[in-house]
């Protein structure tokens, strides 16, 4: 029997969604990341962007990332394209807020399980993204 060896530095999954854990693993995820979003003090203005209530914040974050980590599209099914930067623009999201949200999900990234080596990629993939999302100084 041959083994086919992968090349160093490739992911052991084809997928970033089947290396976290499929729907069930990115559920805990985005729940864990809310819920210390309601509860840790360093997270205050991250949370008071988000309004009163986040049962839907949730669901949509939980579609999004399905989607983004090479999972069901379920976001895009329900909303077409999810234009990130357009549809956050009417919060404000400056250095602070993308910090914070940086920082929460890397904190739910280490809470929930996800492999060390999938949290460095994915740290690295949130950070692009939420610098790009930035429509605020400071």
């Amino acid at each position: 029997m041959h083994i086919e060896e992968k090349p160093p530095g490739t992911p052991p999954f084809e997928t970033p969604f089947a290396w976290i854990g499929g729907e069930e693993k990115v559920k805990t995820l985005v729940e864990r990341f809310y819920d210390l979003m309601d509860i840790e003090p360093a997270y205050t203005a991250l949370r008071a962007a988000h309004g009163s209530e986040l049962v839907r914040a949730r669901q949509h974050l939980f579609w999004f990332l399905c989607g983004w980590l090479g999972g069901p599209q379920h976001y895009t099914e329900r909303f077409g394209h999810p234009k990130l930067r357009l549809r956050h623009m009417p919060f404000v999201i400056g250095i602070l807020e993308r910090d914070q949200w940086l920082a929460c999900m890397d904190q739910a990234m280490g809470e929930s399980g996800v492999d060390e080596a999938l949290r460095a990629r994915l740290r690295e993939s949130f950070f692009q993204t939420a610098d790009w999302m930035r429509n605020a100084p400071g």
